[in-house]
């Protein structure tokens, strides 16, 4: 497992080709999208699962890890929602081949319901960081409080002996054809080489016996419920209840698919209606300008890439039964008939539209979950 481990580190550029590859031509495989497409999605699943194990093992690399960009986790939970997410597409396959079209759901709201325990799971043991691409992505943010190394004692700086002598030298002796540059490092080397001179071996073997003893800097405790709602207020609670609702959307949705029906419209306005609910909270607690310092949530590049991403998701709704079979097959339909006279063209557009209308009848490749 090792040297396999140190052959995809080695050759991750070839190995992303190999996969794109290999997963693109899935689409093409025969009998996708049909009655009896085990086979294929099967192998789709394993394409996806062996994906999924390669990028976590770029991702946990040993150069990776000592960067400080993402702390890692004893449980890989990235790996595992990339494997559920998988496996579901096969589930849902089966189940709809063995035991039907009504009881696949059955099938598809114990998966969600797993992907959501291992979301949470995740939620908490980030410090309740937003989840990125539904968790497949660390979030490296870091905390506001781990910004800071100083130590403060009444709410003044204190400054080690050593770091006000670095202060001099950053504040004096940043150019180095300067005067007085050149004096302050002198005198600076002077006062160190002749403390270390004077002091006896014994007297420095004690002063630093004590740094040696004292534990290293304590990590940064990951926030707690309690610790959000009590500096972050109302706007924390808000934002706790966003990031739980986008994480059980999914699941909403399927129990309500299952209650219901997926010609019903019931379930596609509660999921449109949670998404929703839990951008406009999302939008509340990042946006607002009147809240105090501590109070505010900062949105890191890659928070807001996520929220970028979680709206281009509403587009899905689009390609979601019943609107889909009302509204926008109807225009597909059209666009293909218009376009079918055109050489080429016309011929490309109809295998496209076919594909879309296999793909948007399976629930986990429209679920955007």
């Amino acid at each position: 497992m090792e040297t396999y481990k140190r052959w995809v580190r080695l050759n991750k550029d070839y190995v992303h080709s190999l996969e794109s590859l290999a997963n693109g031509l899935t689409w093409l495989l025969p009998e996708r999208f049909s009655d009896s497409e085990i086979g294929p999605e099967a192998v789709t699943t394993i394409l996806g699962i062996i994906t999924a194990i390669n990028e976590h093992i770029i991702d946990t690399a040993p150069t990776q890890m000592h960067r400080g960009s993402a702390e890692p986790y004893s449980f890989p939970y990235p790996l595992c929602i990339s494997a559920l997410k998988d496996l579901e597409t096969l589930i849902e396959v089966v189940a709809q081949h063995y035991y039907g079209e009504d009881k696949k759901w059955n099938f598809i709201a114990v998966t969600e319901a797993s992907k959501v325990l291992v979301r949470l799971a995740l939620f908490r043991n980030s410090g309740y960081k937003m989840l990125l691409h539904g968790g497949e992505t660390p979030n490296g943010k870091k905390q506001s409080d781990a910004s800071t190394s100083q130590h403060k004692i009444g709410g003044f700086t204190r400054h080690e002996g050593h770091h006000e002598s670095g202060y001099l030298m950053n504040n004096h002796a940043q150019n180095p054809w300067n005067l007085e540059g050149r004096a302050m490092s002198a005198l600076n080397r002077f006062g160190e080489n002749a403390r270390m001179v004077s002091d006896p071996a014994w007297l420095r073997r004690v002063q630093h016996q004590p740094a040696i003893m004292q534990p290293p800097t304590s990590l940064v405790q990951r926030p707690t419920i309690s610790t959000i709602l009590s500096e972050k207020g109302l706007h924390g609670a808000l934002f706790l209840a966003g990031e739980v609702l986008f994480i059980t959307r999914p699941l909403i949705y399927v129990l309500f698919i299952r209650k219901y029906g997926i010609r019903s419209w019931i379930p596609w306005f509660l999921s449109l209606t949670v998404d929703f609910v839990g951008m406009g909270i999302l939008s509340k607690v990042t946006e607002s300008g009147r809240l105090r310092k501590e109070q505010q949530f900062h949105l890191s590049n890659s928070e807001k890439d996520e929220v970028k991403r979680r709206k281009l998701l509403l587009a899905l709704y689009l390609m979601r039964d019943p609107f889909f079979s009302k509204y926008t097959r109807q225009r597909l339909e059209s666009t293909t008939k218009v376009l079918e006279p055109v050489p080429i063209i016309g011929f490309l557009t109809d295998k496209i539209v076919d594909l879309i209308i296999g793909a948007q009848t399976r629930y986990t490749y429209m679920s955007g979950s």
